[in-house]
């Protein structure tokens, strides 16, 4: 029998989503299935059709249309966007319907009125990296558009997306709405973001230092409570991007910038920072040091201390003195340090191995220097699986962590680590009076404030813990994936699975104890379909799967009640006890 030919065509695929959908459900189902039905009839249904687009599918929560032309796919998502947002300006924000949008152009396969591919696939990718109310479109539609609607989009980079081999180029509509949580804190404090240093040593290997240089500046802001700072890796993500200052700021939501550069040159270092206002880009302060290598430190205080008193004026001297303790005076072991967080930071199969070294290295070279302690604690057990390390490990990061705080008491990150440390030992009240610790010295450090949220997740405070991770969302808008396993665990516990499989689906490289927690979600939500794919995926990574073994090594938590929630959901899947 002759094999049947695949039909294939080009097109331009548009995947929608509703943000919060399961929230919106959950609080009120027939309004919400009313308002969907109400906005699909009279604003997204003919504005489909009224540039030649055909709905593929659609689903409670969003749909997948085609489309034969990018420029007509792109002119339709831009004016639902600005429809949705007109047409429910006077609903409460908690209310409205909001989309995430991407678009996608490539080769697909035609399965009947279906479309099947990795074109597809990319689709539904890059709506899930839009920003509520945004689209995001990859290179290849954007190179379709004329110049005015090149102009309504800022450049996205190549972005990594999940289950697609290649990072793909995108970019982003400008115009997108800036959604926040409704935070009280955001509103009583002054909002700052210090953009990455620009390296102008010419080596791209000293882009570590420029990079830690920047980190060391926040930090340094971050320890005062009348500043809310934004986080190093949502600043970071800006880099090398074609957008203005003034776009950077909307994003990021926050009054001012901080941008400099530094160039290394022999023995001599330059350092120039400015400080701008983000809403006009007026420079409002700017300097640049000359310095031997030697004065690095008092070069960073000195910036520091020049921010803030533009900033907030005249500052208490017991804060001042406690924003400018130096890291340590020893500029061989800072080097070695941030090379360490380098590698602590990355994904290869050889980094944390290589992380250990390089804290190793820095405390040889100055054994008082508290956060090397502090992170080495933390590498020495990610190399030996977390809160499955042998108890020797186990005691040997306690001890290096306990270290670290003797060094310095009043350092944010070293409280941090021995909270961490102790959430890998089952230590959960300890860890939880170590974060508190954390958040009285620095309430402005995200990465505390979502790990705390985590912890208190796992000993059943979930109201309180959704506040602690909501605030660090709020403080770092573009967190690092690990957020979202302790987001998508806190939701898990609330029951709300959906949005937990949702958030776990951000992780890169997920290894079987986060494919587990897929399955339980997806079985708990009645997804059979999503159930068993899971389940293939965990089976492939890990055919010896055992629920009890999961339930034993996987998870740390404190109630027994959420451990048998996510045994209820492995077995609902089918997985062996």
């Amino acid at each position: 029998m002759a094999k049947e030919r695949v039909e294939r065509r080009l097109a331009v695929i548009m995947a929608t989503d509703i943000v919060g959908y399961s929230r919106l459900m959950e609080a009120d189902e027939t309004r919400t299935l009313g308002a969907i039905k109400r906005l699909q009839a009279c604003i997204v249904a003919p504005n489909i059709s009224a540039r030649g687009g055909r709905i593929v599918k659609l689903m409670g929560d969003g749909s997948l249309v085609v489309f034969n032309s990018a420029v007509d796919a792109v002119d339709c998502a831009i004016s639902l966007q600005k429809k949705l947002a007109s047409y429910q300006k006077d609903l409460a924000p908690d209310d409205r319907i909001v989309l995430r949008i991407g678009i996608n152009l490539a080769d697909v396969v035609i399965d009947g009125d279906d479309l099947l591919g990795d074109g597809v696939n990319i689709a539904a990718r890059l709506e899930a990296s839009a920003e509520p109310g945004g689209i995001c479109i990859a290179d290849v539609v954007h190179r379709q558009l004329g110049g005015k609607s090149r102009s309504a989009f800022l450049d996205g980079g190549a972005i990594s997306l999940k289950n697609i081999a290649r990072p793909v180029h995108v970019w982003h509509w400008k115009d997108a709405p800036i959604v926040r949580p409704s935070a009280l804190s955001a509103l009583a404090r002054t909002s700052i973001a210090v953009l990455p240093f620009e390296n102008l040593s010419g080596s791209p290997d000293q882009t570590f230092f420029s990079d830690g240089i920047t980190e060391d500046i926040i930090g340094g802001l971050a320890r005062f409570r009348s500043l809310s700072v934004i986080a190093a890796s949502s600043s970071f993500s800006f880099r090398d991007k074609n957008a203005g200052l003034k776009e950077i700021g909307r994003r990021l939501g926050v009054t001012y910038l901080v941008e400099g550069s530094i160039r290394r040159s022999g023995e001599r270092i330059r350092i120039a920072a400015q400080l701008i206002e983000a809403a006009t880009g007026t420079h409002l302060w700017s300097e640049h040091y000359d310095r031997n290598l030697t004065d690095i430190f008092a070069v960073q205080d000195e910036v520091t201390r020049m921010i803030v008193s533009t900033l907030v004026g005249q500052i208490e001297s017991a804060d001042l003195r406690q924003a400018l303790c130096k890291p340590t005076t020893s500029l061989a072991a800072y080097e070695l340090y941030l090379r360490g967080l380098v590698h602590l930071r990355s994904y290869g199969p050889d980094d944390n191995r290589q992380a250990c070294a390089m804290f190793e290295a820095a405390l040889q070279r100055d054994p008082q220097f508290a956060l090397a302690h502090a992170h080495l604690a933390l590498t020495r057990i990610a190399l030996h699986g977390y809160g499955n390390a042998p108890p020797d490990i186990l005691d040997e990061a306690l001890a290096l962590a306990r270290k670290a705080v003797s060094l310095d008491e009043g350092e944010s990150g070293c409280q941090r680590m021995l909270a961490l440390i102790h959430v890998n030992r089952r230590e959960f009240e300890l860890a939880e009076r170590h974060y508190r610790r954390a958040y009285q010295l620095n309430s402005n450090d995200a990465n505390a404030l979502v790990q705390m949220g985590g912890l208190l997740a796992r000993r059943g405070k979930l109201d309180e813990a959704m506040q602690w991770i909501n605030e660090g969302f709020r403080l770092n808008p573009f967190p690092p994936p690990w957020y979202s396993a302790a987001l998508g665990n806190a939701l898990y516990i609330l029951g709300r699975y959906e949005e937990a499989a949702a958030a776990l689906k951000e992780l890169p490289n997920p290894g079987p104890f986060t494919c587990a927690r897929l399955v339980a979600c997806y079985a708990q939500a009645g997804n059979a379909r999503a159930t068993e794919e899971a389940r293939a995926q965990l089976l492939k990574v890990c055919p010896d799967f055992s629920t009890e073994d999961f339930i034993r090594r996987g998870l740390l938590l404190e109630r027994p009640e959420q451990l048998d929630l996510f045994r209820q959901g492995l077995l609902k899947a089918g997985l062996p006890e």
